[in-house]
């Protein structure tokens, strides 16, 4: 691990030539590096999001978190544009495959670039991350508690998504899954459902359900962080990724 890195705000192109924006983070050690789009959850593109993706970048990798919510408010804080895009169902699933297969092109076009690309999303980033390694060329793949996967959203919610475990005989990469025993969304069973159509599509898999642990166990900020559960966490993280995007 370095803290020698350079982090920085840019644009891409995304679904349809849209200019999306971007936080990009790079190491200054050796190159060449493998890369990692990380996908913000649904509270949107915040403080938290950024600083996973330095911290991937302090791990040797080149990380970028695309603004998912760039179109529905521009330059609108973190809370505003969650509940536009929320307001508006959610981002439709064609539009989230073009802006994350733009931010995998974009890692992939910078010079320092190993060529090999993964995904993480936590959340509804985790159902993106899955839905993303089913629909683009990916080298490795990492849900974090995605909700949605398995089941339609609860009556209220108000998201026009539906789920994608229909999508497992595509995945196009090994998928690692980390979740929470006391979640709810998804539940434990929600998960067996997602492996075992993994299993009968002959797809390799990781999964991790953690005891004593619910929805967002990452987040450092809320109630729901569980330290010893996200050390372990990382640990499976760092172990996937290294084996599947270094070199």
């Amino acid at each position: 691990m370095s803290e020698d890195l350079r982090a920085e705000t840019v644009e891409i192109a995304g679904h349809g030539g849209d200019a999306v924006e971007a936080y990009l983070a790079r190491p200054l050690g050796p190159a060449p590096a493998g890369g990692v789009v990380v996908i913000h959850h649904m509270p949107g593109f915040d403080g938290g999001h950024k600083e996973i993706t330095r911290r991937f970048a302090a791990h040797g990798y080149l990380a970028v978190c695309p603004n998912l919510y760039s179109r529905e408010a521009p330059g609108a804080s973190p809370d505003d544009a969650a509940a536009a895009a929320r307001a508006r169902g959610g981002v439709p699933d064609d539009r989230l495959v073009g802006d994350i297969g733009a931010a995998v092109d974009h890692l992939r076009s910078l010079e320092d670039s190993n060529g090999k690309v993964g995904t993480i999303g936590y959340c509804s980033g985790g159902r993106q991350s899955f839905l993303a390694a089913c629909s683009l060329d990916l080298d490795a793949a990492v849900d974090c508690y995605g909700a949605f996967v398995v089941a339609d959203p609860p009556e209220g919610m108000g998201l026009r998504i539906g789920p994608v475990v229909d999508l497992a005989p595509s995945l196009s990469c090994p998928l690692l899954g980390l979740f929470g025993a006391d979640d709810a969304y998804p539940s434990p069973e929600e998960t067996a459902v997602l492996a075992a159509a993994l299993t009968a599509a002959g797809k390799t898999f990781d999964f991790h359900t953690y005891e004593g642990a619910g929805h967002a166990f990452f987040a450092v900020d809320r109630p729901a962080y569980r330290p010893e559960t996200a050390v372990a966490a990382w640990g499976q993280i760092w172990d996937f990724f290294g084996r599947h995007l270094a070199g």
